[in-house]
């Protein structure tokens, strides 16, 4: 039995892996600024937690990430902040969802906290969120929201982080007693509130913070329901159905838009997006392929399909592209919104089993475009394209007329 004994007991005899040893493994000085510092927790760990620290340490220096400070000093430096969730899958850093299309993340100095941290810090998540919550509701104290002259209510803390302020409904949630209550966060600096018989001030309010200079944030409307936040759900014939759908629709092509300058060439073209008013108001997406070179192909309710002269052949319904089964598309691992690489081009026989909304005499109506070269992505509106019976368009299209570009835009 002693013989067994101390065959059992060699592993718990092992000496442990110093970090010289761990960092020289993953290819990491032992140099790194701020890491002496760290070093004196990470000998507090068995083996297993070395590991850890280790990885921990070879992903922020991958990253080239800088190391964290002290817990004990850093946590007084802790601030939430809110994102678009494609930028928080871009940037890289720590976040956790928060609601439909933003994210929560954490700035530690001003700076957005990389997941890593976490480890070295030997803190949880929700140690290190409660924390920077609580400062955020301890900055927020003495800053009343003002009441606009429409009657809607707007943050005054000028700090940068009005919006993140959506996490503390106790700051805004009493603001219209008994009335439901809607958000919006177009830029980091601002949060607007109102009631649901002020939401076209709202919409107006949200459409004036777009044109200013500041970062957009996210233009979506949101609704204040039982406790909890979601993108506002107004159905035909709400009037402001249509605005927020524009609204939401923004926001994703904003995504693509910056999307567009991280994608590599060698993959193909990024298909340009844009938008169009129907002449009923209604909001509809669209991307433009151009025949020649493999595409990248965003998920907008319309394509626009052009020769290699830049011609339109027509404008067809993107939700009807799985009838052309020889073009197979590959999606995209890449951050953000959903993308689909094509390398062929479709048929004029293919073409013909798609729902065609617009032949090519009327997508050059619809867009107007003065310069030689081509279609030009930009949103347009005006008088009803001849309806087409033979192929109607999918359900929530039905109906819908485009039209052209108008003179004031």
């Amino acid at each position: 039995m002693a013989f067994f004994s101390r065959f059992f007991s060699r592993a718990e005899n092992a000496p442990l892996p110093t970090l010289e040893d761990l960092l020289k493994a993953r290819g990491v000085p032992m140099d790194l600024p701020g890491l002496a510092e760290l070093e004196p927790d990470f000998e507090h760990h068995e083996a297993d937690g070395r590991e850890e620290w280790a990885d921990a340490l070879a992903e922020l220096h991958e990253a080239d990430h800088s190391l964290p400070g002290l817990w004990v000093d850093g946590q007084y430096d802790l601030l939430p902040e809110l994102a678009p969730t494609w930028k928080c899958e871009r940037e890289g850093f720590y976040y956790r969802p928060f609601v439909d299309g933003l994210s929560e993340r954490v700035l530690a100095g001003g700076r957005p906290m990389p997941a890593a941290w976490l480890t070295l810090w030997g803190i949880t998540e929700e140690d290190v969120l409660d924390r920077a919550l609580e400062q955020l509701r301890e900055k927020s104290k003495g800053h009343p929201f003002q009441r606009l002259a429409s009657g809607i209510y707007q943050s005054t803390y000028q700090d940068g982080l009005d919006a993140s302020r959506m996490l503390l409904p106790e700051l805004w949630s009493d603001l219209f007693p008994g009335q439901n209550t809607f958000l919006a966060v177009p830029n980091p600096g601002q949060i607007l509130v109102a009631p649901q018989v002020l939401l076209p001030k709202l919409v107006e309010a949200i459409d004036n913070a777009l044109t200013e200079d500041a970062e957009r944030l996210f233009a979506t409307i949101f609704q204040f329901v039982d406790g909890n936040l979601l993108p506002a759900t107004l159905q035909d014939p709400h009037p402001i159905a249509q605005p927020q759908r524009e609204l939401r629709q923004g926001d994703v092509l904003h995504a693509y838009r910056a999307q567009e300058e991280d994608l590599d060439p060698a993959l193909g073209v990024a298909c340009p997006v844009g938008m169009m008013r129907t002449q009923q108001g209604r909001a509809i997406s669209y991307t433009l392929w151009t025949q020649g070179k493999p595409v990248l192909v965003p998920e907008t309710d319309m394509i626009v399909f052009m020769d290699s002269k830049k011609k339109p052949l027509g404008m067809y319904a993107r939700q009807t592209m799985p009838r052309i089964h020889e073009l197979k598309g590959v999606p995209m691992e890449i951050w953000g919104p959903r993308r689909v690489r094509y390398e062929g081009f479709p048929t004029a026989e293919q073409l013909d089993r798609l729902d065609c909304v617009a032949n090519s005499e009327q997508v050059l109506e619809i867009f107007k475009n003065p310069q030689p070269g081509g279609v030009q992505a930009q949103t347009a509106k005006a008088p009803a394209l001849p309806p087409r019976s033979a192929s109607p368009v999918p359900d929530h299209l039905r109906g819908v007329s485009l039209g052209v570009q108008s003179e004031d835009k």
